[in-house]
């Protein structure tokens, strides 16, 4: 397992197919179980962070075909709706699905098992996968998947967790039974190899477990919901990516940021 907890290799990227089932059943309806799966109660806090490190970085007034993969109710499209003709939702979930998100009817597809996508080539005008990819197994024909459905000129925006987020073998509060981070390396090698531009490549989510812990009892919303603390996340995470570690051992190798914010664009 040492080749998975250092970071060289991403483990379930090399699965066969009857272990991504497997994978897959046990996961279609993880996060709902956390908490997630009743909306009059779920409150999504990630607007101000999207926003910042994704939504402001691309320009186009009108951004068309958009897709949200794994975006459940599709709160995270709340803010850009007006600018979206039509909506497609791939949500593995039955139970995390909305009729209406701002003006918009959402479509939504269940997930093929293996993670590849119905649609043909260069169907959309935008691709968002905001803490998917870290529950899936085969991240890297996934990821390639939502680079192929992108129209030259499009924009996937991806934000995932980079850490180990512990031992996956052994049950963890608060967490899935399967997700583990993704190492950044491993992204890096994917874009390099695709039709892609990487716009910017931003870290966050430096220790926010300490400052909501702080901040429970003064803040009325999580602290990662504010927008003067996402920007000082992202000011301190930059500082101390260097200091990243994919399975930290220590109190110090935990000071580091804990995800990362990619916006891509498909090249012509």
């Amino acid at each position: 397992m040492e080749e998975y907890f250092s970071g060289r290799k991403l483990y379930g990227d090399d699965f066969s197919a009857e272990q991504i089932k497997q994978w897959y059943d046990a996961e279609a309806e993880g996060y709902a179980g956390l908490g997630a799966g009743q909306h009059n109660k779920y409150q999504y806090h990630y607007h101000t962070l999207n926003q910042v490190h994704g939504f402001s970085k691309i320009k186009e007034a009108s951004l068309g075909n958009a897709l949200g993969f794994g975006a459940a109710w599709g709160d995270e499209f709340l803010p850009i709706a007006d600018r979206i003709t039509n909506l497609t939702l791939i949500e593995p979930s039955d139970i995390m699905v909305s009729e209406r998100i701002g003006h918009l009817t959402p479509h939504y597809v269940k997930p093929a098992v293996d993670g590849t996508l119905p649609f043909g080539d260069d169907q959309f005008d935008l691709v968002t996968c905001f803490g998917t990819l870290h529950h899936i197994p085969n991240v890297s024909h996934v990821t390639r998947e939502l680079i192929r459905v992108l129209k030259p000129g499009g924009h996937l925006l991806l934000r995932e967790p980079v850490v180990s987020m512990g031992d996956w073998r052994v049950k963890r509060r608060g967490l899935t039974a399967n997700e583990r981070g993704i190492p950044v390396s491993h992204f890096d090698a994917i874009f390099a190899a695709a039709p892609v531009e990487v716009v910017s490549k931003e870290y966050c989510f430096t220790a926010p477990s300490v400052f909501v812990r702080i901040t429970r009892n003064i803040l009325k919303k999580p602290i990662y919901a504010y927008r003067w603390y996402v920007l000082f996340d992202k000011a301190i995470s930059a500082m101390l990516k260097h200091n990243f570690h994919y399975h930290p051992h220590n109190h110090l190798q935990k000071i580091t940021p804990g995800s990362i914010f990619y916006v891509l664009k498909r090249n012509a």
